[in-house]
């Protein structure tokens, strides 16, 4: 164990051991500076790795994203490949029918002339026969004429009366037969002429029918050519994210690289950032050790003071236990029962009354010793503050953040510097380190604490925190 701190002895030796003391403070400032710019930089390089890390996630799921991209252009590639040839065969066929279907209506129109033929012949047929049965008329009469004559000439008549005879009985059939004619070209006139009128509305339909056939014909056309279009885009689209696939898969191996330089790197300041911290404690040791061989350094005057009042506290525990005033089970207890909504959690113990009523009057003078004093307190060998300065032992609020710093009594501070305090047993431990006090000021404070011992065991010891010159 270290020696209690003897400052009063005076020699060349001393003044070279002074010199070391001083030395090793002002190392430890440096080496606490250089912790705390470690301590940024490695948890910047841990925020780094874990953005690098959803990059990493990023670019993978962009890679099996776009390969279900190309994937899925292939198939629409592939599909307007076949689209395109159905598209072209539909167009062939409906261009052929179309064709067929120009190719009738075309003939529909020339029926219309056919039938103004058709009519023309009706009609000449109907003149002719008309002619056949005035001239039957006409025999009859000569006839009927003739049979008369013979008639009056008697015997000598009576041939050319049965010749008479035949005549008129050949126009009389003549005449029924141009009748019959007639009849029948009135009725195939009756159809012909509704068939004019239908083929004239067929006409009709069928020059629509054309002018839409060319329409038709030209959309076809076009939608044969946007297709041919898509066809060549979505061959273009495939190429493209084909070249996209492979400019992905060179990044992600890139950053893969980059990644696993910078996790080297990571590693690299983690292990030196721990190296310091290592450096740190062996300064606190070289500034104890040179301090209990008689080194004068100006913390001497502030761990005469926590080492004064952490033997005063650890009297009063220790008559206490003998008054009967505490058992010394529950000042050693470490069982901690939460404050139910309190924010920053604060917990309350079997102790936690008795040092509310001891320890204000040995800690709150201690804040009058020097202007840089921010603050003592006793903390046990968990980290845990039962009693804090009245100025921080403030009621809780609503507000988590003003807590935070006005109620910092009945907590827990398990950090390396609280837990160190509290669990060092050499005569005193001087740590130095940086204090966020908050809109973006950082300090550098020092943390000079004594062991309390109590009957030989260690309760946990007095920290006395103050701001470095």
């Amino acid at each position: 164990m270290i020696p209690s701190a003897d400052f009063t002895e005076s020699s060349p030796a001393n003044d070279q051991l002074d010199k070391l003391t001083h030395i090793a403070s002002g190392l430890g400032g440096e080496l606490v500076d250089l912790a705390a710019t470690l301590d940024q930089i490695d948890t910047c390089t841990k925020n780094q790795l874990q953005t690098l890390d959803q990059v990493r996630l990023n670019a993978k799921q962009m890679l099996e994203g776009n390969v279900s991209v190309r994937d899925a252009i292939a198939t629409v590639n592939e599909t307007t490949v076949e689209t395109l040839d159905a598209v072209l065969g539909s167009v062939e066929n409906i261009q052929n029918a179309g064709n067929r279907t120009q190719k009738l209506a075309s003939w529909v129109r020339s029926l219309d002339e056919r039938i103004t033929v058709i009519e023309g012949s009706i009609q000449s047929a109907q003149s002719n026969n008309n002619d056949i049965a005035s001239i039957a008329s006409q025999v009859n009469i000569l006839a009927i004429n003739a049979k008369i004559e013979a008639a009056r000439a008697g015997e000598a008549g009576r041939g050319f009366a049965v010749v008479a005879e035949a005549i008129n009985e050949l126009s009389r059939k003549t005449a029924n037969a141009a009748e019959g004619i007639n009849d029948s070209i009135l009725t195939l006139g009756e159809w012909v002429e509704s068939l004019r009128d239908e083929a004239s509305v067929a006409a009709n339909d069928a020059k629509g029918v054309l002018s839409e056939a060319g329409e038709t014909d030209n959309s076809l056309s076009g939608i044969a050519q946007h297709v041919r279009l898509i066809t060549s885009e979505a061959s273009q689209i495939k190429v493209n994210a084909d070249d996209v696939n492979t400019s992905i898969a060179d990044f992600g191996q890139s950053f893969e690289h980059m990644g696993q330089s910078l996790e080297q790197t990571a590693s690299g300041i983690h292990h030196v950032r721990e190296r310091a911290n290592t450096l740190v404690s062996q300064s606190e040791c070289l500034i104890q050790s040179s301090v209990s061989l008689g080194g004068v350094t100006r913390d001497a005057r502030f761990i005469t003071e926590v080492q004064t009042r952490a033997a005063q506290i650890a009297a009063l525990f220790e008559a206490a236990i003998l008054n009967g005033d505490i058992r010394r089970a529950e000042l050693f207890s470490s069982r901690y029962t939460p404050i139910a909504g309190s924010d920053p959690q604060q917990v309350i113990t079997s102790f936690t009354a008795f040092t509310d009523k001891v320890l204000p009057e040995i800690q709150e003078p201690a804040l009058e010793f020097d202007p840089r004093v921010a603050f003592c307190a006793a903390i046990d060998t968990n980290g845990y503050i039962p009693t804090h300065n009245n100025s921080v032992s403030q009621p809780l609020s609503d507000d988590a953040v003003w807590n935070m710093a006005n109620c910092r009594n009945r907590r827990i501070f398990d950090d390396t510097v609280g837990l160190k305090a509290g669990n060092n047993a050499e005569p005193f431990l001087l740590q130095t380190y940086r204090r966020d006090m908050g809109a973006g000021t950082v300090t550098v404070m020092k943390d000079v604490s004594a062991p309390i011992f109590v009957n030989g065991k260690l309760w946990g010891g007095l920290r006395l925190g103050y701001v470095s010159e």
